[in-house]
Order: structure tokens, then C-alpha cells, then sequence
């Protein structure tokens, strides 16, 4: 099975993602698409890669990601196709994937795309017209090294990691999913307490063993410490905000 994986900032308004999805699929008519999202919130690289990292490993290997969060489309950043482990990530080399490739903790394969593309009458649209047809040339069992020239891979997110102590590790809110849960910057690990805006916030095994209109605390299904309300938005409640320091204490 061949299978493509998107990820992008393009929303489903404008027939962005239908085109990238036609032009693999005229490269390669067999080829199998998931949607991850693409609802990234626009231009937001760290959201990206966020959601990248929290995802990939549930997905068949040989899986191909396409991401597309790329403000720098059409300027110097480099237009990428990587393998590491049994993953390929194509897309723009602006930190999208760094996550993601932090965590595999394997070898990587960077090529420059250079090769595969369709011609281009701007230089706005490298989803389209450089990213899907090399996903769709890899799905197709086409080398990488066909792709381009070998380069180092730069790790180019600025992703502040938590800080750990012996006794406890601080971090900050990184993210906000659909439920108003936010997500830190700390990774699941056994915590007695948190302590956020100077006051002890409760850790729970899951989210209805939480003390309802209070702050409580998790290992969600990003690999990170969370802030949660049962049943309710704790963005909203609380007024949270990214960037927001919090502490785990083991």
C-alpha cells in the first residue's frame, strides 16, 4: 500500500489540499491519502510540528508526510525530501519536521528536490507544484537519491525545551487542542503535582477523575504534560495563554 499523509495550514475552502491530492493521484492513481489536518493554524511552523510529532508513529511504515505550513514559500528555504527510519517527510525545511525527526532518533536521508516538479509559472504554490509530485514519484517506489542532491538536514525550530531538576521539571503552555486543553512543553512523566499561577494543580490518570471547574493535570495523547478542565474549556475558564509557565514536580 501506498500512502500519503497530509498535513498542512491550507483549511478546506480553497481547493488547496483537493489539488495537491490530483496531482499525486495523476502520478500514481493507486496511491491512498489520510488527512491528518489541515486546520494548523495559518504560517504556525510550531503548531506543525507539534502535531506532527504526536502523530507520525501511528502510521503504517513507508507512510509519506506531506507538510505543508510554509511562510517562506518561494523565498531561500529549502524544498526537502527526507527518510528517516521507514518515514518519508517532504516539504519545506523551515523546522516543520524537526519534531518529529528528534523522535524517531534514527539516521537521516535529506535530498534537495530538485527533480519531479512541474513547471511553475510563480512561485506560491510549492505544495502543488514541488511537494505533491515528488510524494507522488515516492509512492511509486522511485529512489530518493532520483530526487536530488544529498544535504546536511537543519534542525531550524525554535522549540524551548523544559527544563528538569531533581525534583521537578519546568515548562510552559505550548498548545491549545480543540478542547481547550493545554498542551505543555513537558513530557509525560510520573508527577505527584503541578503548580501553575502559584497554586497546586491536581494530576490525574484521565480526564473524568479531575475535579470539575478546576485546573487539573495529565499525560495526554501528545507525549505531554496537559492542563485540563472535565467537560470544559480550560483555555476559556482560565484565560490561558501560550507561553504561560507551569511546574511539574515528581
Amino acid at each position: 500500500m501506498s500512502l500519503v499523509v497530509l498535513l498542512t495550514d491550507f483549511g478546506e475552502k480553497d481547493g488547496f489540499v483537493g489539488v495537491l491530492k490530483g496531482v499525486m493521484l495523476s502520478i500514481n492513481p493507486s496511491l491512498k491519502f489520510v488527512d491528518l489536518t489541515h486546520h494548523i493554524e495559518p504560517f504556525n511552523i510550531t503548531e506543525g510540528a507539534l502535531v506532527l510529532k504526536a502523530h507520525y508513529r501511528y502510521f503504517p511504515k513507508g507512510s509519506i508526510f506531506l507538510g505543508v505550513v510554509d511562510p517562506g514559500v518561494g523565498s531561500q528555504r529549502k524544498a526537502v525530501a527526507v527518510r528517516c527510519d521507514d518515514y518519508f517527510f517532504v516539504g519545506p525545511m523551515n523546522g516543520l519536521f524537526d519534531l518529529a525527526l528528534e523522535d524517531i532518533k534514527k539516521p537521516i536521508e535529506c535530498r534537495l528536490i530538485e527533480n519531479f516538479t512541474l513547471p511553475r509559472v510563480n512561485e506560491t504554490f510549492h505544495g502543488r507544484d514541488v511537494f505533491a509530485p515528488v510524494c507522488g514519484y515516492l509512492s511509486k517506489g522511485v529512489p530518493l537519491e532520483l530526487v536530488g542532491r544529498k544535504i546536511e538536514y537543519e534542525f531550524l525550530l525554535k522549540w524551548e525545551k523544559a527544563v528538569e531538576f531533581e525534583d521537578r521539571v519546568e515548562g510552559k503552555l505550548t498548545y491549545f487542542d480543540r478542547y481547550g486543553n493545554a498542551i505543555t512543553n513537558v513530557p509525560c512523566a510520573r508527577c505527584s503535582k503541578a503548580v501553575f499561577r502559584g497554586e497546586e494543580i491536581k494530576v490525574v490518570s484521565h480526564f473524568l477523575a479531575g475535579e470539575r471547574g478546576k485546573l487539573n493535570s495529565l499525560c495526554g495523547s501528545f507525549g505531554y504534560m496537559e492542563l485540563f478542565v472535565p467537560l470544559a474549556s480550560a483555555r476559556e475558564l482560565f484565560n490561558l495563554e501560550l507561553g504561560e509557565r507551569v511546574v511539574f514536580y515528581f
